[in-house]
């Protein structure tokens, strides 16, 4: 993201500051998305390294946090902005609460993923974990595009695509239950697995968040808590076309629902349930 784009200052030391606070932004939000994409990873591949690389990564995404906050009050101070340059930094101060709070959950995501390296895996791997992990993945990677090319029409993209998160959340959240239900044997892991996927939809949260605050940026209206229909026909922006986020393809080449993918074993081994005779 350049400066430029947004509004273009006599003194060009002003422009630094506001080019290093974009720069350290999105290099904030870069390290976020690879917290993210170990923690996912480590699910699907036994590794209790990933919750150590994901908390020291979390260490510099917390020292950024505070290195923007304290660059964006020095600005503020110093050099009084208005117009479009305060709605800049007020942009900047919100998203960077929201990068810090996706590293948070990335981090309860590693802790978790490597508990459960510690047991018996099931026989799809966390299939509907790794599905779901890969959307708001995706998501948090749109965002951060959407915020350096200032790109409106991918920003409702995200918003609408935080609809179908919501909705596998509470597929898996109920499957999880009817297993535990179930089999008691169970309840460990399927708890594990619902605060996984509680953790991501969080974090699917915090993305919809920065791309209503980059609309704010771009446009000057305040979105939050309106329906994105009524945001698409008020700014005149259609969202970027997508494939239907909800089919993914199973290990056939057949296209299966997101929730539905692997339903017969989430909880994998040791999912034995009651009445169908197996030991």
């Amino acid at each position: 993201m350049s400066v430029d784009g947004l509004t273009h200052h006599i003194s060009s030391r002003y422009n630094e500051d506001l080019q290093r606070l974009l720069s350290n932004v999105l290099a904030m939000g870069g390290l976020v998305e690879r917290q993210l994409t170990r923690a996912i990873g480590g699910i699907s591949e036994a590794n209790e390294e990933v919750i150590v690389r994901v908390a020291q990564e979390e260490l510099r995404v917390n020292q950024l946090e505070r290195e923007i906050d304290e660059d964006c009050s020095r600005i503020l101070a110093t050099r009084s902005p208005t117009a479009s340059d305060l709605r800049l930094i007020l942009t900047i101060l919100k998203t960077i609460t929201d990068l810090e709070r996706i590293g948070d959950e990335a981090e309860k995501i590693a802790a978790i993923a490597a508990r459960l390296a510690g047991r018996e895996r099931p026989r799809n791997r966390y299939r509907e974990l790794r599905n779901l992990g890969e959307l708001v993945i995706g998501m948090v990677h749109d965002t951060l595009d959407a915020f350096a090319r200032h790109d409106t029409a991918l920003a409702l993209a995200v918003l609408r695509r935080d609809r179908i998160v919501d909705e596998e959340y509470e597929a898996i959240h109920r499957q999880s239950i009817t297993f535990m239900m179930e089999d008691p044997r169970t309840i460990r892991r399927a708890l594990d697995i619902m605060w996984v996927v509680r953790s991501l939809e969080r974090i699917g949260d915090h993305s919809k968040n920065i791309c209503e605050y980059l609309i704010y940026l771009i446009h000057g209206r305040d979105v939050r808590h309106v329906r994105i229909e009524d945001i698409e026909r008020e700014l005149s922006v259609h969202p970027v076309r997508e494939p239907e986020a909800r089919e993914l393809g199973n290990d056939h080449g057949d296209t299966v629902p997101l929730a539905a993918a692997g339903r017969s074993g989430m909880l994998g081994a040791g999912a034995v349930r009651p009445g169908s005779g197996a030991e």
